[in-house]
């Protein structure tokens, strides 16, 4: 073979690589809840992690969260057993979609992975038995808005705070464990879904948050480890 086709072959292979790598897009990990989320320090305990996993030039990270705040601040269609709507439904959405769309622009994406962190807020109100039916509604707004029905959820399920009276003293907690099983049906009933048992990451006193730094780096394993599985499973050819 003379040396002009040798470097034709070259610059077509140059070019179909170029072009492969084009088309395998990039992937988005939006991370969104209350508090725990919010205490999260994503930059140091999951992006480079992640990006260790899949290349820095293939990850974009969005995250918003604030503490407190029930799932209806995400989900728009929130409605309790009786009926009642929150006058501010999906202001939190609206703030994650708003960074994510900005995110993206310009940007092929090959896959999108939803971790939440969420359900205090609506267990102390006592709308567990919306929860279920609030996530599923989220998982459809998602798709509706980003135009895809492949998104992967990691949930960080609920700890057993809630089962503890001032940390250490066992309690009977209803609404605690409706959400927790929400969150776990969801899971089980959703094949693209996965939930982390988060009941380790907040220290012997059982707390609400979890503890600095240990239950945060836990935190941050667990959430790399669930979202690589997840591509593994479902999107096997788009990573290393």
């Amino acid at each position: 073979m003379n040396t002009l086709k040798i470097t034709a072959l070259c610059l077509f292979l140059l070019s179909s690589m170029n072009l492969l790598a084009q088309e395998a897009g990039k992937h988005l990990f939006l991370l969104s809840g209350q508090s725990n989320m919010a205490r999260f320090k994503h930059t140091q305990l999951f992006n480079p992690a992640i990006s260790k996993a899949l290349g820095e030039d293939k990850v974009i990270v969005v995250r918003v969260a604030q503490g407190g705040q029930p799932i209806s601040k995400w989900y728009k269609e929130w409605k309790s057993s009786k009926g009642e709507v929150d006058p501010k439904k999906g202001a939190i959405y609206d703030k994650l979609m708003t960074e994510t769309k900005k995110a993206i622009s310009g940007q092929k994406i090959s896959t999108v992975t939803f971790i939440w962190m969420q359900g205090e807020a609506d267990s102390k109100a006592g709308n567990g038995d919306v929860y279920l039916k609030s996530l599923k509604g989220l998982q459809k707004q998602l798709e509706d808005d980003l135009g895809r029905t492949d998104i992967n959820f990691v949930i960080g399920r609920l700890s057993d705070s809630g089962f503890f009276k001032k940390g250490t003293i066992p309690r009977e907690n209803s609404k605690w464990a409706e959400v927790q099983k929400a969150q776990m049906d969801f899971a089980e009933q959703n094949p693209r879904a996965y939930w982390i048992d988060t009941d380790d990451f907040n220290g012997e006193k059982n707390e609400l948050h979890y503890i600095k730094p240990e239950g945060y780096e836990q935190l941050g394993k667990a959430y790399v480890e669930t979202a690589l599985k997840a591509l593994k499973e479902h999107s096997p050819t788009t990573i290393k």
